[in-house]
């Protein structure tokens, strides 16, 4: 091998090292920065700085956790129980994952039958009104 080759190897190399330590530490920050975001319940700064540390790591159960959380805060739910599913696909073990994913069931539950007990209260006042 030629020296010039040499070089320039050990040059990409290093320079992927770089590359890799700064990304993972950018997307350590930004995951700091959507936590801290979402404690203040700025969900769109969070949902944003998630996003970017999955459009970084698109394998990062906890970002697709997290962003799933927020999703759910701001009413979005069907993108909210996309993002657990992915968290789960990528992690199935993890409880963490699991009790937010459960959680966030019920509470869907809960909330698709107070509608429908609304709904009726409303046709029974309806046709009392008649």
């Amino acid at each position: 091998m030629t020296r010039k080759f040499i070089y320039t190897s050990l040059s990409i190399f290093l320079l992927s090292l770089v590359f890799f330590s700064c990304s993972a530490r950018y997307s350590k920050d930004q995951i700091r920065f959507g936590i801290e975001a979402a404690q203040m319940q700025l969900w769109d700064e969070a949902i944003f700085r998630w996003k970017k540390v999955i459009s970084l790591e698109p394998n990062n159960s906890s970002a697709h956790n997290n962003l799933a959380v927020a999703y759910e805060k701001k009413g979005m739910f069907e993108d909210a129980e996309k993002e657990y599913l992915k968290a789960l696909d990528l992690d199935p073990d993890n409880e963490r994952i699991q009790s937010n994913y459960e959680k966030f069931k019920q509470d869907i539950e809960q909330k698709n039958s107070t509608e429908k007990k609304d709904e009726i209260q409303a046709k029974k006042e309806k046709k009392n009104e008649k």
